[in-house]
């Protein structure tokens, strides 16, 4: 079985020296150093321990590009005061002069068609994150259901944001280089997930004056620079995700779960329903095996195709955060890693919201089946999560 990968490194002892404070509710809370350190106390992490959260089951998806103008033209209006600038000719753009916040629901559609085209689109200047988390949720499921994370911490009553929260503590810096040397840890989000998160949304509240960067893959342009024997041998296959190891960590750190561990197959090479583009559907950090071969030939191929990506700069960008940066991108066409790059006890704080897409399919024939991969299912005698 493929190794396990783990972003967070949380030992036991560093969540409980983090995570000490106590909202008047009675959830868990950071510290009240690193509250009273937070400009935006509003967005800051809590964990419910009695909050529970139902198994997600299968639902049906309509994306919000599909009712797209061709030529974008209620995003990007003819004379319009803004500009527009491709980080790579394949992979990322950059977009000032428009608010997020002021979109209509017809420049939404773009929006959502843009991004599945462009895979990373970053917004600067952005005035979202002064409505709160209201103003943040009510945004995104525009675009269809929010997931809602199993152990992540998120704002009180706002359980659609997945807040990422590093206070001011140098043991919290030095954990993350404890037992490893780099923190690059290449994955798509929640990939385990029946429904796979479509559409992402990620906004830095507070971060260090430099270093913390994102970086991003193209898995459309990964698949398409196999060769065609290649793409024939992975048509077909399968890979189990699984987050079963993920709420093990996460207990053993002192962590809270709010749902029960989820299992589910997916295609190898997935299909875009937006673009009809064909990619790569793989994750060290979730995906377990390739479930038609033996475990060695799954460990040999997924780590080719694993190194094939994370190599390859040429279909790779990296996004510099800022101030009022807001950043969307879609979660099946890329990968993204974190980069620990800095060093000094410093907050950052940012949060995130997916919208839940849908059923991964190799063939749109499939799209919106919810018996699709049932026979494959039985044949591992698995029950779908």
């Amino acid at each position: 079985m493929a190794p396990v990968a783990d972003t967070t490194k949380y030992d036991a002892s560093q969540f409980q020296k983090a995570h000490v404070g106590k909202t008047s509710k009675g959830s868990f809370t950071v510290s009240d150093h690193n509250k009273s350190l937070a400009l935006y106390p509003e967005f800051l992490p809590t964990w419910n321990p009695n909050q529970k959260f139902p198994s997600y089951k299968f639902e049906q998806y309509h994306d919000k590009g599909h009712a797209a103008d061709p030529l974008l033209s209620n995003l990007f209006p003819a004379g319009g005061d803004y500009k527009v600038k491709r980080l790579s000719p394949k992979l990322g753009s950059v977009i000032t002069g428009i608010q997020l916040s002021q979109l209509s629901d017809a420049a939404k559609n773009d929006l959502s068609r843009f991004v599945a085209e462009r895979g990373v689109v970053v917004f600067r200047d952005q005035d979202f994150n002064q409505g709160g988390p209201q103003a943040a949720v009510e945004f995104a499921q525009y675009f269809g259901p929010l997931y809602k994370h199993a152990t992540s911490g998120s704002p009180e009553g706002f359980p659609e944001l997945h807040v990422c929260f590093r206070g001011a503590s140098q043991d919290e810096i030095d954990s993350v280089f404890s037992d490893r040397t780099n923190s690059i840890s290449w994955h798509s989000d929640c990939s385990y997930s029946l429904n796979a998160l479509q559409l992402t949304l990620f906004s830095c509240l507070q971060l260090p004056d430099s270093g913390g960067d994102t970086l991003f893959a193209n898995s459309v342009e990964a698949y398409n620079r196999l060769s065609p024997a290649m793409k024939e041998r992975l048509e077909g296959l399968h890979v189990l995700h699984s987050s079963v190891e993920q709420a093990a960590n996460n207990k053993s750190a002192g962590g809270i779960t709010r749902r029960e561990p989820e299992a589910n197959i997916h295609p190898l090479v997935r299909v875009n329903p937006v673009t009809k583009q064909k990619h790569l559907y793989l994750n060290k950090e979730f995906g377990r095996r390739i479930v038609e071969l033996k475990e060695d030939e799954s460990d040999y191929l997924l780590s080719f195709l694993y190194d094939h990506i994370e190599k390859a700069q040429d279909l790779q960008i990296r996004v510099t955060w800022e101030e009022n940066t807001v950043v969307l991108w879609n979660n099946s066409t890329t990968i993204h890693s974190p980069c620990v790059d800095f060093d000094e006890p410093e907050i950052r704080h940012a949060y995130r919201i997916s919208v839940m897409g849908e059923r991964p399919v190799g063939d749109l024939k499939y799209l919106n089946d919810e018996n699709y991969l049932q026979e494959k299912y039985n044949e591992l005698g698995i029950q779908e999560s």
